[in-house]
């Protein structure tokens, strides 16, 4: 617990953080339950000095066995201290939830995994299998250092591996602290953003007319925000659907049995959707982000902006979503994907191993 209280109180935001302190923080706890130098490696950029990461190394008992790879980000999203009830850079304990900046994304992972390593590394004997640990900056924000992208492209040797384990899956406990889901990712929506733009000509605010270009932004963006992305499935979903509704009470077990013959049944989707996680799981989904509008206090706005997030279901790409939003703002508003624009997702097979043994594991613990 203190590996992990130490990350979430060492500020790794873009703005005023630093994940090359919080790699060292780990290397040296690593370095203290006995790993040699040339097993830790610290790295970082010049022009990105608080943006390093760090690699470590486990050495299995098999050389003929490809190594395993604990993937995980230490960097996490901006927190002011004016939108927090609480310290964001506290750990605090209170009503049985833990509550900071990164509790969950992703330094819950990150101390899990740092802290798997020092126990393996102190309780012996070596894995049979060598596993590597790779914790890295970037993840969060889209135009900042990417550690784990420079690692694939400079350091491809430290990360190399049969498989990786990263963020992404997840399970729930019943009231009584018993297992009752274990839920593996196995895929991810494509991640795009899109700019909503209304201008005018403006004038002063003394003499108003209708048209106005934070009102025309404001209609747009309420337009998204009554709009339902169709649900879909996918292999994968429809498999996740089956063991979740294995096992869901009444009226979610119906409700997702009766969706998962007719995705198009809109009360059924009602009850599904109701479980946030469900209901993206369901569909490709966008949200408002960021505003910005006008110049002065007295003038009216000649440029109003929002930012909309969209994480796109495997198997619709960019454009499509980009039509439906377009068609959502209407003529006033003009809509563009903003750069990079992202690949489009693609839906991955699903190995019928891991399907049965998924679907067959199904059930309360």
């Amino acid at each position: 617990f203190g590996l992990y209280k130490e990350l979430v109180e060492t500020n790794t935001t873009l703005s005023s953080g630093s994940c090359t302190q919080a790699s060292a923080q780990i290397a040296a706890r690593l370095k203290a339950a006995g790993y040699a130098d040339k097993d830790v490696t610290l790295f970082s950029v010049p022009e990105h000095p608080k943006d390093g990461g760090i690699v470590a190394v486990l050495p299995g008992r098999d050389a003929n066995l490809k190594p395993m790879l604990l993937l995980g980000h230490l960097d996490v999203v901006e927190a002011k201290r004016e939108d927090w009830v609480r310290d964001p850079f506290t750990l605090i304990e209170e009503g049985g939830y833990l509550y900071g900046r990164g509790t969950v994304d992703d330094k819950a992972m990150a101390a899990v995994w740092a802290d798997t390593m020092i126990r393996l590394k102190q309780g012996g004997p070596a894995p049979k299998r060598t596993i590597k640990l790779a914790l890295t900056c970037g993840e969060e924000t889209t135009f900042a250092w990417n550690g784990a992208q420079w690692l694939a492209k400079n350091r491809p040797e430290l990360i190399a591996a049969a498989f990786a384990l990263n963020e992404g899956g997840g399970g729930r406990l019943d009231d009584g602290g018993k297992r009752e889901v274990l839920a593996l990712q196995v895929g991810e929506k494509a991640a795009q953003n899109y700019t909503f733009l209304a201008t005018n000509p403006g004038g002063h605010s003394s003499q108003p007319v209708p048209a106005n270009a934070i009102y025309e932004l404001a209609g747009a963006v309420r337009a998204v925000q009554g709009y339902e992305f169709p649900a879909k499935f996918t292999d994968t979903t429809r498999a996740f659907f089956r063991s979740a509704g294995a096992i869901a009470p009444a009226p979610m077990k119906d409700a997702i049995a009766r969706l998962l013959a007719d995705p198009q049944d809109a009360a059924a989707d009602r009850i599904v959707s109701a479980d946030k996680t469900y209901h993206s799981t369901l569909r490709t989904t966008c949200v408002a982000t960021l505003l910005s509008a006008g110049h002065a206090e007295n003038a009216l706005p000649q440029r109003a902006t929002a930012n909309v997030n969209c994480r796109i279901f495997p198997g619709e790409s960019v454009d499509g979503t980009l039509a439906t939003l377009q068609r959502l703002a209407g003529p006033k508003v003009k809509v563009t994907a903003n750069q990079p624009v992202r690949p489009t997702a693609i839906p991955p097979a699903l190995d019928p191993a891991i399907e049965e043994h998924a679907v067959g594991g199904t059930g309360r613990h």
